[in-house]
């Protein structure tokens, strides 16, 4: 669309900017447009939670558009959770309202006086009074503000009482159920008393090559229909479909990844769920996978809602120990109310219970006793998380300070602060490194490595072995710069690769990118944000994985014996990304991406 809104809370003004075609061409739009005006704006020293941080939201040249699973958006800042850049990623219909709106990006600076919500509608913006809506949970700030501005085509992005409370980790959550989930962007949104931003478009967004962009996305939509994963395996089951095959190949993190092997993984799996909790599929704006489940829990932990999705049926499930399916689903829908990462809500409430267990943590601190397998103590801690309320102020830092207050953050399962997701690095050597050099702390989905390591796509690597891995990790995180920034969901890559997004973006932009154009751009938003993470502070040391993964051997399953080789792996990538051994990018690589 060609064009940033940017909104000053602080001063209560709004204003149109033209984003120039160089920057468009060289950041592609979403992830990278995002972290590049990050990047330009925002000091890296400052502290995440004061008005000189900036939350951006952007979309990407697809969005919008016939492309398949196009509805995603950016929501970027720096990270209260971790002190890095960070992006989280969202589905739902709020990235295509806002392309159709008119924007590209939504820039938000300042800090409002009392609590505002952002309306946007068709090319128009207005801060509005929402003194109404704090202390209001997601579902009951999007009801109303449909009801008060009489569209129910609108779409809503809100924060719930943790973004409020400045929960460290809180998410943003639109369309009630989709979550830009991970890093704190909640909590930042929160501090700047921005309760919400409802979105309306019916502008037409334009194609450059109409025929050709027509082509390439039936050509796109054929091999997702045929691929076995987008096909069928997530629209039958949903991203459950993992907990049992990550379980049997022994990277299931359980207990606090004291092991990986989940004795319950059967009980919380996506086969369960299909036959127990499921009431039907959900598609996001323009899916044809539709791998969302709408689910429901009578009884003792009833509730409706979607999901919950794989991540946080691990980490509310195995990494608490619980398999009861319904007390999962009950965290989950209080997250999505409440605004708040599922991954690092489960893995700090972990966290917790091995801190109790190993009487680092007295009881009296808690209210509770606390162990493994307590599956009404999932549900309660994640309440107390949300209001800050007993120890729920303590879990409301994340797993490493709270750890480290009770003398033991080696017991926090992170990188650079940020919890790690579902699967045990010391069984997928590729993921290990992904973990540990991602620009946004612990995370999976900046470079999937799982895909080649045990699922063979695209084509079947040896998990255990380190041979080649910083090649592929690198590859799989200069592609996924390239996936955020088109905002194309990143489960397309099951079945699309590099060539089909050269194909969608030249016909959608006009621009003409070869394949190693589109990989070029993806290598230079990755270093860009590697850049901004060197000035605030992060180094070779902060490129590692928890004690834990470094020197415990696993203890069965088919990982058994093995550990993370950080020595074998991390010099290897540093050389592959053209970084000195200090993991900073080289001054040819910088002149080289023209950054």
């Amino acid at each position: 669309m060609g064009k940033i809104l940017r909104v000053n809370l602080s001063s209560g003004k709004v204003r149109e900017e033209t984003i120039s075609k160089d920057i468009a061409r060289a950041y592609i739009g979403g992830r990278g447009l995002a972290s590049k005006i990050l990047y330009d704006e925002v000091d890296p020293k400052i502290d995440a939670l004061s008005p000189k941080n900036k939350l951006i939201f952007a979309v990407g040249p697809l969005t919008g558009t016939s492309a398949p699973a196009s509805s995603r958006y950016e929501v970027a800042t720096k990270s209260p959770l971790t002190g890095t850049i960070t992006g989280a990623n969202g589905g739902g219909s709020f990235g295509a309202e806002l392309k159709k709106a008119g924007f590209d990006a939504i820039v938000i600076e300042g800090k409002a006086d009392k609590p505002v919500y952002l309306w946007v509608n068709d090319g128009k913006a207005e801060i509005k009074d929402a003194g109404g809506l704090w202390g209001k949970n997601t579902h009951k700030t999007t009801d109303i503000i449909v009801k008060e501005v009489g569209d129910e085509k609108i779409s809503v992005a809100c924060i719930g009482p943790a973004g409020e409370n400045l929960v460290r980790f809180a998410c943003v959550i639109s369309d009630k159920h989709r979550a830009p989930g991970r890093g704190g962007v909640g909590t930042v949104m929160g501090s700047k008393n921005l309760k919400a931003i409802a979105v309306r478009g019916t502008k037409k967004v334009e194609i450059a090559k109409p025929d050709a962009f027509e082509k390439a996305v039936k050509d796109c939509i054929k091999k997702l229909k045929e691929n076995p994963t987008t096909g069928q395996g997530l629209p039958t089951y949903g991203t459950a479909v993992l907990v049992n095959i990550i379980n049997q190949s022994g990277i299931f993190p359980t207990r606090n990844f004291q092991t990986g092997v989940f004795e319950g993984a059967e009980k919380i799996s996506g086969e369960t769920m299909k036959d127990t909790i499921l009431v039907k599929n959900k598609a996001c704006h323009g899916c044809p996978i539709a791998c969302g489940r709408v689910t429901e829990v009578k009884g003792k932990y009833a509730g409706k809602g979607e999901g919950p999705e794989y991540e946080t049926t691990w980490a509310f499930g195995a990494q608490c120990g619980v398999d009861n399916l319904e007390a999962v689903a009950k965290a989950n829908y209080l997250c999505n109310e409440l605004g708040i990462d599922t991954i690092t809500m489960g893995n700090t409430i972990g966290c917790a219970m091995e801190l109790s267990e190993k009487e680092y943590l007295p009881e009296k601190d808690v209210g509770m006793k606390l162990s493994f397998g307590d599956a009404d103590a999932i549900v309660e801690l994640t309440k107390k998380t949300a209001y800050r309320d007993g120890f729920g102020d303590a879990l409301a830092e994340g797993s490493y300070r709270l750890a480290k207050k009770y003398g033991h953050s080696e017991l926090s399962m992170s990188v650079k602060k940020q919890e790690l997701p579902a699967y045990d690095p010391r069984g997928a050597q590729g993921l290990g490194l992904e973990y540990a050099t991602s620009n946004r702390g612990g995370c999976h989905v900046r470079g999937y490595m799982i895909a080649p390591e045990i699922l063979g796509v695209p084509e079947k690597l040896d998990p255990l072995a380190t041979k080649g891995k910083a090649g592929w990790t690198k590859t799989f995180q200069d592609l996924t710069s390239v996936v955020d920034s088109c905002n194309i969901c990143l489960f397309t890559t099951f079945a699309l690769g590099a060539d089909d997004l050269a194909a969608l973006l030249s016909a959608a932009t006009g621009f003409g990118y070869t394949t190693e154009e589109a990989m070029k751009a993806g290598e230079r938003i990755w270093n860009l944000e590697r850049l901004y993470n060197i000035k605030a502070g992060f180094g070779r040391d902060d490129d590692t994985l928890p004690e834990r993964f470094l020197k415990e051997k696993m203890p069965e399953g088919a990982a058994k014996g093995h550990v993370w080789e950080k020595d074998a792996l991390l010099d290897d990538y540093y050389k592959v990304r053209g970084w000195d051994k200090n993991g900073i990018p080289t001054k040819e690589k910088v002149r080289e991406l023209g950054l």
